[in-house]
């Protein structure tokens, strides 16, 4: 699937969080909706790559980052939000959330 196929809550609540910190963490969900076959599996492959990502050891972020790793603090901040973004958008039914297409 494509980006553009995810709901505005599921664009919103995680690539837009991602994209406030920097565009690097916004890549990383996006390229991620390319091995997910829909908006259900993308949320949750996600919701397990935030987390993974604040296990990372700096070394981690640094090959995340390309080199460039954002702030610790404000990148824990970032992801708890996404998280949290993440636990809200599970609640919606698939129904009730807004697509473009």
């Amino acid at each position: 699937m494509d980006t553009d196929e995810l709901s505005r809550e599921a664009y919103e609540g995680i690539l837009l969080e991602a994209e406030k910190l920097t565009h690097d963490l916004t890549l990383q969900y996006g390229v991620l909706s390319y091995a997910c076959k829909d908006e259900v599996e993308y949320i949750d492959i996600a919701l397990e790559m935030t987390r993974d990502i604040r296990q990372a050891d700096d070394w981690e972020l640094d090959d995340l980052f390309w080199g460039n790793p954002p702030d610790k603090e404000k990148l824990n901040f970032t992801l708890q939000t996404i998280i949290a973004n993440i636990k809200h958008i599970k609640k919606i039914p698939i129904e009730n959330r807004h697509y473009d297409y």
